[in-house]
């Protein structure tokens, strides 16, 4: 027991010095807290008088009742909207010596009391209206000359056309010209109307549905950009043997959003003139001479300078094959039983028709070679049988073979070949031309 004297001793002193602390820690706060006003506050009647004549100055709050009780605003009746209940309840928190704000407010159920509030403010833009329509008529007639200029300056589109830009590219210029001094003119109206805070919402909406559409007809719009540089640069003419890909035949027109060609068949081909921008072209009538070209396999036991010789001499005798380049039999290939002979000549693509000249070509050379026995060896196939059956032959078979060869290759290299220009499709276009009322950017050529 006496071991734990000084114990109880030294923990009765620190509970001691604890609670000395905590008592002056909890009168620490009163000491320093400012002290309630009471004195020279305003009275529940002056408070009720100040939000009746607030309330009364406000159109929309006639219904609307207030009572004041030891500071407490506890308002009464009915409103147009909940907004402006919140609205009344933060002007009455607003007003001196107002504690709390209670609200008891209902929204009004009637339809004529909702609509009471946009009759008032339609009513109040009407009387505005006619006090500011001498300005409105002032800006619009503004805008009605603006709008004939505009007009007027873009029927004058002849010198887009004298500076060298093509039909669809003065017709996008002229267009141009006229909005811009349509715009000039709304901005002067909306200056007179001291409406410029107006344009920077209207350029701001113009910027979003610029994107809006740009992206909902971005095809449209590539292809209208396409077809106005396609009429400027005029890589082709109406009637001109074109290649886009795996298109090929002869243009019939260039509108603003396709190119339409005419097949070798008669069909009309419509490609998007963003297509034809992108992809690699060949234009096949820009130059009048054309090159024909084919293979010929021969023999390779045989004297190829003779067999070049008599195709060079067959070629330059045809009509259509010009002498100027002339033609050339080129060795092109050596293969296994065979050696291939590569025939070249150009031709006038005005006078003589490509495909008629090249079978022509085809035919004569054909001709000269079976009666200069120059032979022209099949592909030479080898099969084994297993069990071969004996194949009976007739004694003259191949005698019968060889005079069928020699009385088929008997073709007179004189005979009056076609080989002139085909105008077929030409034809077929000219009469699309003139039946139809589809634009056309392009120049009859």
């Amino acid at each position: 027991m006496i071991r734990r004297l000084p114990f109880l001793f030294l923990a009765s002193l620190i509970w001691l010095a604890g609670g000395l602390c905590g008592m002056a820690t909890a009168q620490e706060p009163a000491n320093n807290a400012a002290p309630i006003q009471v004195s020279d506050m305003p009275s529940d009647k002056a408070i009720r008088q100040r939000l009746e004549s607030v309330l009364a100055a406000i159109d929309e709050v006639d219904d609307v009742n207030v009572a004041v009780e030891q500071g407490v605003v506890t308002l009464s009746g009915q409103v147009s909207t909940a907004r402006s209940g919140r609205e009344l309840m933060a002007i009455a928190g607003r007003v001196e010596g107002v504690i709390h704000v209670q609200s008891r407010l209902t929204e009004e159920t009637d339809v004529a009391a909702r609509v009471r509030p946009a009759t008032r403010k339609f009513q109040e833009m009407g009387a505005a209206a006619v006090q500011m329509l001498p300005v409105i008529l002032v800006a619009l007639l503004v805008i009605g000359v603006f709008w004939m200029l505009g007009r007027w300056a873009g029927s004058r589109g002849g010198w887009l056309r004298r500076i060298g830009l093509s039909e669809l590219a003065s017709n996008l210029g002229k267009r141009i010209v006229r909005l811009v001094i349509t715009g000039v003119g709304v901005l002067i109206a909306l200056e007179i109307l001291d409406a410029t805070a107006l344009v920077g919402a209207m350029l701001g909406v113009a910027g979003v549905a610029g994107i809006a559409v740009g992206f909902a007809f971005r095809n449209i719009v590539e292809n209208y950009l396409a077809g106005v540089l396609l009429s400027a640069r005029n890589p082709f003419d109406v009637g001109d043997v074109i290649e886009v890909g795996a298109f090929t035949g002869t243009v019939v027109r260039l509108t603003s959003r396709d190119t339409v060609l005419m097949t070798r068949d008669g069909n009309h081909l419509r490609i998007p003139n963003s297509l034809i921008m992108t992809s690699a072209m060949t234009n096949f009538t820009r130059n009048p001479l054309r090159r024909l070209e084919f293979n010929v396999g021969v023999s390779v036991d045989l004297d190829l300078q003779q067999a070049r010789s008599l195709g060079v001499d067959t070629l330059r005798s045809l009509p259509g094959i010009l002498a100027d380049p002339g033609p050339q039999v080129l060795v092109a290939e050596l293969g296994d039983s065979t050696v291939q002979l590569r025939f070249l000549a150009w031709i006038n693509q005005h006078d003589s028709d490509f495909l008629k000249a090249r079978s022509e070509a085809i035919r004569q050379i054909k001709a000269a070679y079976d009666r200069a026995g120059i032979e022209m060896p099949e592909p030479i196939y080898r099969i084994h049988l297993r069990n071969p059956a004996p194949l009976e032959l007739p004694v003259d078979g191949p005698r019968r073979q060889d005079a069928a060869r020699a009385e088929g290759s008997t073709v007179s290299p004189t005979h009056a070949a076609d080989v002139a220009a085909d105008t077929t499709i030409e034809r077929q276009i000219a009469a699309d031309l003139q039946s139809s009322n589809e634009e056309n950017l392009l120049a009859r050529s």
